[in-house]
């Protein structure tokens, strides 16, 4: 043989080695933490030697993407921050159910009564304020509160951002249509928009504004760092079942288009199971860990000191809230 054939013939296997283990892997579409997403993957491989390519994207982003695509989505697997992106996913029957060992993982609170996808985390919302600006006994009962006259200008939000809009689906489910758009009216009024949820936390931090509503992490991964972004912060929750105290489940699901549906419900129990929960717990996202009995990180307050609501996470309807929010002018 000469050493051109056998160069041929070490690329053309290479080739057809990287092919197979291509046909043989996952692709994930996250919206979730790409270090997180990546943690995962990288756990998952080394268990079962599953490849794993992540695609990453906003929750509406990577929702209408699965859409369009339909059965020819090269998506194995979708993850997301909040539910309702999986709720558009589920509405057009893009999702093949979960295994029931997996379902079982969960509790029933963290997952759609349907099965076709389950929780793989959660986070949840709350008002940091700042000490210098505001008093303890000044603070808002209701996040509806904040609609009132005497909070404009005073407080911020990322009203174009997932995690606020699944914020606002949660007031929809629980207060109706009316009372929705009225407060989204307050918020036009009042609130400072912010292009994240970190940069409103800061902007109450610098004095800004007074007040901001955002989800837990954003605080509690900055407390863990170097604090400079909430060192003037303190966490106000609402309570009495109050909107403002809704706990967002982000999604896991299998997709319907799945080369390798096997491996991504195996993909999906792992994220679930207590390894996949471990990493969550230990990481660096200060999401809750909610499936397998896992304990979350402990430098978060226990979801159960938390007076939330309960959602069926699976009715959070995202075409409805973009609708109200769009007419309020606040995106």
């Amino acid at each position: 043989m000469t050493r051109t054939f056998l160069t041929t013939l070490a690329l053309t296997l290479t080739l057809a080695t990287s092919v197979l283990a291509q046909d043989n892997g996952l692709t994930v579409y996250t919206s979730q933490h790409q270090a997180l997403t990546q943690e995962w993957a990288d756990a998952f491989t080394a268990k079962t030697g599953i490849p794993v390519a992540i695609r990453k994207g906003t929750d509406v982003l990577m929702a209408n993407q699965i859409v369009q695509e339909g059965l020819n989505s090269p998506a194995d697997i979708f993850l997301t921050e909040n539910s309702p992106a999986m709720t558009m996913v589920e509405e057009v029957g893009l999702f093949l159910p979960v295994a029931p060992e997996t379902l079982a993982n969960t509790p029933e609170q963290f997952r759609p009564q349907s099965g076709m996808w389950t929780g793989i985390a959660a986070r949840t919302t709350m008002l940091v304020y700042n000490t210098e600006m505001i008093s303890e006994d000044e603070l808002p009962v209701s996040m509806l509160d904040l609609a009132n006259p005497e909070w404009q200008g005073r407080w911020g939000a990322a009203p174009a951002g997932a995690d606020f809009q699944a914020i606002v689906s949660a007031l929809l489910e629980l207060r109706g249509t009316e009372e929705t758009a009225n407060w989204l009216v307050g918020l036009k009024q009042n609130a400072l928009p912010y292009r994240g949820n970190f940069e409103a936390m800061r902007g109450a931090n610098v004095g800004e504004v007074a007040a901001a509503l955002i989800y837990n992490y954003y605080y509690f991964g900055d407390q863990a760092g170097t604090g400079e972004s909430s060192n003037k912060l303190k966490v106000h929750y609402f309570a009495n079942k109050d909107p403002g105290a809704f706990i967002s489940v982000s999604g896991g699901g299998v997709l319907k288009a799945s080369d390798n549906p096997e491996a991504a419900q195996q993909f999906l129990a792992f994220v679930t199971g207590s390894e996949g929960q471990a990493i969550l717990r230990d990481g660096h996202s200060y999401e809750y860990a909610i499936a397998s009995g896992i304990e979350p990180n402990p430098a978060l307050p226990p979801l159960s000191s938390i007076d939330s609501p309960e959602i069926d996470p699976s009715l959070l309807n995202a075409q409805e809230v973009v609708q109200l929010m769009t007419a309020a002018g606040v995106i």
